[in-house]
Order: C-alpha cells, then sequence, then structure tokens
C-alpha cells in the first residue's frame, strides 16, 4: 500500500455485524466483515475488544489520514464518544463518528435529494437534500418502533408460534430447524442482550416459505406497516426512494409491490452502504482537491 496521505478507514456497522474498508485515494485496499457495534448495547471497552480482536493487522500497520465510522446507536453525542473514543485509542487518528442513516443517505444517494431507508435488523428512514438529512421520523427502536425490521417480523413471527397462531406446520419445521422449543425461544428473547438480533435472524426463516400464505402475509403487513408509519411523512412522490439492509433484499420481490401501490419511486434497494460509501468519500476528496 502506498503511502498516500488520503487513505482512510470506512466503517459501517449494524447491530449484526460491521464492513470496514481500507481505502487509498478511491481504492479499496482491505476489507473485513467482524462483529457488529452499537453503543445502545456495548461499552467502550467491549467495542474495542472487537476491534483489536476481529480487524486483520493490516488495518493497523500505520496511522492513517482519518477514521469515518457509520453507526447503528450512534445518534447523540453521547453514544457516539463511546464509539469516537474507542475507535482513538486502537487507530491514534481523527476520527468521525455518525449515524447509520447518515451513512445510508451518503452511501445510497451521494449527492442527490430523496428517501434513504434502512430495513435490517432495525429500521429507520430520512429525506436527504444532498448535503444533508433535513428530516427523519424517530425510528422508535425494536420496542417502540423499527417497522417493518427483521426485529419486528421475527417478534411477531415468534408470538405466533407461542401462541399456536401460525400454521402447526410452518410451527414445527421453524422448532425442529432451529432445535428450539418454546421455552428455550423464549429464552433467547428475555435472557439476552441481544434480542433484536436473535429476532432478525429468525424472521429469515420466513423468507424460505413465502409461497405460505401465512408467512407472506405477515411480512407484507409488516412492511406496509413501515411504510404507513415512516415514509408516508415525507414527499415521497417527487423523490426517488432508496432502500440497505438484510431484510430489504431478502424481501425485495414484497417490497417492491408494497412500494408500487404507495406509487412510491423505488431507485435502489442495496444489502450494505459500503461501495456507495467510498464512492462519496472519493467524490469529497477529488472536491477537495
Amino acid at each position: 500500500m502506498s503511502a498516500s496521505q488520503f487513505a482512510k478507514v470506512i466503517a459501517e456497522s449494524t447491530s449484526t455485524h460491521s464492513e470496514w474498508s481500507l481505502v487509498d485515494g478511491s481504492n479499496v485496499v482491505a476489507h473485513a466483515i467482524i462483529s457488529g457495534i452499537n453503543p445502545y448495547f456495548q461499552t467502550r471497552r467491549e467495542i474495542s475488544h472487537i476491534i483489536r480482536l476481529e480487524l486483520p493487522r493490516e488495518f493497523f500497520k500505520r496511522r492513517w489520514d482519518k477514521v469515518l465510522f457509520y453507526g447503528a446507536g450512534c445518534s447523540t453525542p453521547e453514544r457516539n464518544k463511546i464509539v469516537e473514543s474507542s475507535l482513538v485509542a486502537q487507530f491514534k487518528t481523527p476520527v468521525t463518528v455518525e449515524s447509520d442513516l447518515v451513512g445510508a443517505a451518503h452511501g445510497l444517494l451521494q449527492r442527490e435529494a430523496g428517501l434513504a431507508c434502512i430495513l435490517g435488523a432495525g429500521s429507520n428512514s430520512c429525506f436527504y437534500d444532498g448535503e444533508k438529512i433535513t428530516k427523519s421520523v424517530t425510528a422508535g427502536g425494536f420496542i417502540l418502533g423499527d417497522e417493518g425490521s427483521g426485529s419486528s417480523i421475527g417478534r411477531l413471527f415468534l408470538s405466533d408460534v407461542l401462541k399456536d397462531l401460525a400454521p402447526r406446520e410452518l410451527s414445527e419445521e421453524f422448532l425442529a430447524a432451529n432445535k428450539a422449543t418454546k421455552a428455550t425461544l423464549m429464552d433467547a428473547v428475555y435472557n439476552n442482550p441481544h434480542a433484536n438480533n436473535n429476532l432478525h435472524d429468525y424472521s429469515f426463516f420466513l423468507a424460505d416459505h413465502l409461497d405460505n400464505e401465512y408467512a407472506r402475509t405477515l411480512v407484507t403487513n409488516e412492511i406496509k406497516r413501515f411504510f404507513d408509519r415512516n415514509l408516508c411523512q415525507y414527499d415521497y412522490k417527487d423523490y426517488p426512494v432508496c432502500f440497505v439492509g438484510t431484510i430489504a433484499t431478502r424481501y425485495s420481490e414484497l417490497l417492491l409491490q408494497v412500494a408500487y401501490s404507495y406509487n412510491m419511486n423505488v431507485k435502489k434497494i442495496v444489502s450494505e452502504s459500503m461501495p456507495g460509501l467510498v464512492a462519496y468519500h472519493s467524490i469529497a476528496l477529488k472536491a477537495e482537491r
């Protein structure tokens, strides 16, 4: 790797995983996917532990020009400081910490105005004017919000399994596939600090059973809830709408059907924002020059 003064680390993190790119100018010279980082659920020490032990050694060869981190849970100065302190301690270089929503806007829309939406373990949305976020409906988290997310879909499905409201054959197949009982499912939710991640993982069972009317209806209705309670609060008819996240890509067919019923112009559905973030910061670098 050259000793370019413009070498930087770009990271994008959800609650379930984080993606890291070591970028020299506009070229990605190293890439890694490690555990998720979220200051709502992890301490500074826990975050530092993940970074130091899971990132390849190449990321620590020298001091880089900057570390740019976009993450779930990075929504207040106090939470951002937790992540910033961990990053500074590990990389010994200037750090910028932004929310995952800012990362989604930069990665999905670059310099174009439009709606940026996250549908992964959690959900979020904003209107981005091409430079900054000017409006965002409060996500609410997996207890008070996160409509259309994996945690919300998983929560609804598990509740139906526990109450014998899901089709019997579907429930039995789900329990067998996860080597679970109703008791262990309860334990996975109520005795786990990362219950939202568990619910998100469980939600993917339905993706393989969309030929089942129950599964298809549950997912479709939950995506509609995301539209009704979030996207309908924006002026979406005159702007492109973009989605990023595991749920957006895994259920893209249903997502597009719902968007069509709302007359929304869906421009992009991607699993990760990282390629767009690399491009965004490459453009910014050229502008600085």
